[in-house]
């Protein structure tokens, strides 16, 4: 048994698993995934066979009846693959897009869009972030107007991850002119329904192996039935969200991390310079050891957090502290790994390069570094 209380052997065999299933199915295939801007809808399902996409769910809805720690362990391993953007599609299918459907979804909606879904038949999106509104969730502007049986939705969103290609999307809109976060509700929108656009696919400086779209919607009509949860109450049921999206991501930047850290170690151990491994220099000795030590510490943080989060509670400060830290040292460590590589390290062909470009990443998307340190000093502050 590994990092008592948190993992069992149960967990560190799923981890074996999961570290084969990148090495052989993900690894080879990434620089083509990398320039083709998108992973194939192929991987997506192969990992639905392999009960990936569902590991945490319970078996009555097609997962494996996991607890919370088997989406730890496939975050940290999916950051192996050596690049950012296919680990953070499959983050958006099994921990942000379709955990409000097994939380607040319905009978109808679980079988409509959660079992496809893990599965791997069916591409989920979470549409949140607007062209006007990022991190200020409750003042967006797509709003959805009940006609009858069906609500019409109009309005755009920007930076959404799967969004090309994806089945259906977890969107937030307006439902009435009520001030601010009271009048916004959730809906499943499948977009291949008339009046949904993918106005331009993004064009990103990292995280290239995922494909990012602005959908724009024009009075698009879904059924009643689509609703997510209670009307008007979407903005609590998208917080909720929020602090699994961030948990999750604070776990894929820990291993973004350790990755860097190995692959930087390994080296400093190979390179030799002035007859000499570099690694033996105290200068490099001791920035590894900074490393290990920084990346520890996010480890236990996000570990002790997880395991809160995993019991019923919500705490929303060390929610905010886990994914503001391991961002900002999965940043840190990829740059003074790069560093370490040298000229080496800065060629396409290295994947150290693409850690480093990726890890920007995570200390803006899911809450910005700026919003994270607003939440946690109001937390103190109350």
């Amino acid at each position: 048994m590994t990092a008592f209380p948190y993992f069992t052997e149960a967990h560190d065999e799923m981890r074996k698993v999961i570290r084969k299933f990148i090495a052989s199915e993900v690894t080879p295939y990434i620089d083509e995934w990398e320039e083709k801007g998108e992973y194939p809808r192929s991987i997506l399902k192969r990992m639905g066979e392999l009960g990936f996409l569902g590991l945490r769910y319970p078996e009555a809805v097609g997962g494996q009846g996991g607890d919370y720690f088997m989406s730890i362990v496939l975050a940290e391993e999916m950051a192996r693959c050596g690049a950012g953007g296919f680990p953070m599609g499959i983050a958006v299918q099994t921990d942000m897009a379709t955990p409000p459907i097994l939380q607040f979804g319905t009978p109808d909606q679980i079988e409509r869009f959660l079992k496809p879904a893990i599965k791997g038949e069916k591409l989920a999106a979470i549409g949140i972030t607007e062209p006007n509104h990022g991190s200020d969730v409750a003042n967006i502007e797509t709003r959805a107007v009940r006609d009858g049986d069906e609500w019409v939705i109009n309005g755009s969103k920007m930076f959404i991850t799967n969004g090309p290609r994806a089945d259906f999307i977890t969107l937030v809109a307006r439902t009435s002119d009520e001030l601010r976060f009271k009048g916004i509700s959730l809906f499943l929108v499948e977009l291949d329904r008339p009046g949904v656009t993918v106005s331009r696919k993004l064009d990103k400086v990292g995280m290239r192996s995922s494909d990012t779209a602005e959908l724009v919607f024009d009075q698009v009509r879904v059924p009643h039935e689509n609703l997510l949860g209670t009307e008007g109450k979407g903005f609590y049921h998208i917080m909720w969200e929020l602090q699994g999206e961030r948990l999750i991501g604070a776990a894929g930047a820990v291993g973004m991390a350790q990755y860097a850290y190995e692959l930087a170690f390994e080296y400093a151990r190979q390179r030799k310079a002035f007859n000499r491994s570099i690694g033996s220099f105290q200068v490099i000795g001791h920035l590894l050891a900074e490393m290990a030590t920084e990346i520890e510490a996010i480890r236990q943080l996000t570990y002790a957090t997880a395991y809160r989060f995993m019991h019923g509670e919500v705490p929303t400060k060390e929610i905010s502290m886990a994914k503001l830290a391991s961002a900002q040292v999965a940043h840190w460590v990829a740059d003074r790994a790069l560093q370490i590589f040298g000229g080496n390290g800065y060629m396409e062909e290295n994947p150290i390069s693409r850690i480093w470009r990726d890890a920007r990443l995570n200390r803006i998307g899911a809450g910005t570094d700026e919003i994270m340190k607003e939440i946690i000093a109001k937390e103190l502050i109350d």
